[in-house]
């Protein structure tokens, strides 16, 4: 008897473990029981029965939302790349066999890294792989985020500066930071340019939450020196044409300076700012899919000219 129960709790462990990672990355039964087509009483029994089996409680219970406990967090490490892993397991199996034609792929990027950084590894990833269902998310950041955490997107891909403990950056690329200005603007026949020199005139930037802007503001107060904002625009097309108009002058990287950028003059600014890093930005603990090794490894060639000096853990997550 006892034999037979140790097999059902086998067989069931593998839904409750699902139920719980679902309710540990949504923090609610009820929009894990919608992640899962299951109903809401299905997924508490199931976590409820997983409590008895391993004799604690993973969930602190606070009305319609639950937040792990200090247990709950050690096992859903444990178990989220075991769930992934299972579910991912014919995927994974036709990788293996050199057979990736199948799956999906979801992707999150902001605006700017779809524009400037993402056509040709992804042209070239949906030719090489042309059954692979590619969806590519145009999002900010902290949209980015939620969606990686919701299990949404199987990356993104950007930049960061301050890397949440839940979450792993690995950095790929880096572009070169630079001052761009109207052909007619004061500054745009200087060589060498200064923060000083940059000071008087009214810097069109991202807005204020994202990275960009983070970064102008801990420079120029590393050299003491103040800096003034003419106006917020959203994407580098929107901040380049606006600089153009002479509306002010803006600090961005290389990678949006192309061949069509007519009517501007950039200039170097290696003196003060530090390269700026785009990379992987992923779910720690998250199982990495072949779809997702398969891309990474078509990014990590694509910008094998720009990689950062140190790239271990890029190379690592590729493979």
């Amino acid at each position: 008897m006892a034999t037979t129960r140790n097999v059902y709790y086998k067989q069931n462990r593998l839904k409750q473990l699902r139920a719980f990672c679902q309710a540990a990355r949504t923090g609610s039964i009820s929009r894990a029981a919608e992640k899962l087509f299951l109903s809401q009483p299905s997924v508490s029994l199931q976590i409820q029965a997983l409590e008895r089996e391993l004799d604690t409680t993973l969930f602190e219970r606070r009305g319609p939302t639950i937040r792990l406990t200090p247990e709950g967090a050690v096992l859903a490490e444990l178990a989220q790349p075991l769930v992934d892993g299972i579910d991912s397991l014919s995927e994974t199996f036709s990788a293996a066999k050199g057979d990736l034609t199948s799956g999906a792929l979801n992707i999150a990027a902001g605006e700017s890294t779809i524009l400037y950084i993402l056509p040709d590894p992804i042209s070239k990833f949906a030719e090489t792989h042309p059954g692979i269902d590619l969806k590519l998310h145009n999002v900010t950041g902290r949209d980015g985020l939620a969606m990686i955490r919701a299990d949404e997107a199987d990356f993104a891909v950007g930049s960061m500066l301050d890397v949440p403990d839940d979450i792993d950056y690995f950095p790929i690329f880096e572009y070169n930071p630079v001052l761009i200005t109207s052909k007619d603007h004061p500054l745009a026949e200087k060589k060498t340019i200064t923060l000083e020199d940059i000071s008087p005139y009214g810097l069109v930037l991202p807005p204020r939450h994202l990275t960009t802007w983070r970064v102008v503001e801990l420079v120029f107060k590393q050299y003491n020196v103040d800096y003034q904002v003419a106006m917020e625009a959203g994407g580098w097309e929107v901040i380049k044409t606006y600089v153009k108009l002479g509306m002010g002058v803006s600090i961005v990287t290389d990678i949006c300076m192309t061949k069509e950028t007519d009517g501007l003059v950039s200039h170097r600014l290696d003196r003060y700012f530090p390269k700026r890093s785009y990379g992987i930005v992923m779910r720690r603990g998250k199982f990495m899919s072949p779809q997702s090794k398969a891309f990474l490894q078509t990014l990590d060639k694509e910008f094998d000219d720009r990689k950062p000096a140190r790239q271990g853990a890029t190379i690592a997550l590729a493979n």
